[in-house]
């Protein structure tokens, strides 16, 4: 697990797709967090959780460690698991969402 910062405004795993991206000074926005605001600091602690998750089968003292990093951004372990998994979206590819339709 590698977390990548690239040109001092991006962050990226090698092990998710899950990014965070700096929005101006020390506050980053990480794609399974959306509507957050983190700092910098934060915003390493979020993607490490990510990486984590994408890399293991976590055992019971994983499970602590990782609770530990998500009472950081003010979650449980569980509750940064569900988002994790419920954000699946790639936020380094354009959006596939589809574009709303005109009404002629």
């Amino acid at each position: 697990m590698a977390i990548e910062v690239v040109s001092a405004s991006m962050m990226t795993s090698d092990s998710t797709t899950h990014i965070a991206r700096c929005v101006g000074g020390d506050r980053w926005v990480v794609s399974w967090l959306p509507g957050r605001t983190l700092s910098g600091q934060q915003a390493v602690t979020a993607m490490t959780i990510a990486s984590t998750l994408a890399d293991y089968t976590l055992s019971d003292t994983e499970w602590v460690v990782l609770d530990g990093l998500a009472l950081e951004l003010g979650l449980t372990a569980r509750e940064a698991v569900g988002m994790v998994a419920s954000e699946q979206h790639d936020l380094r590819r354009p959006s596939t969402w589809p574009r709303p339709r005109s009404l002629e």
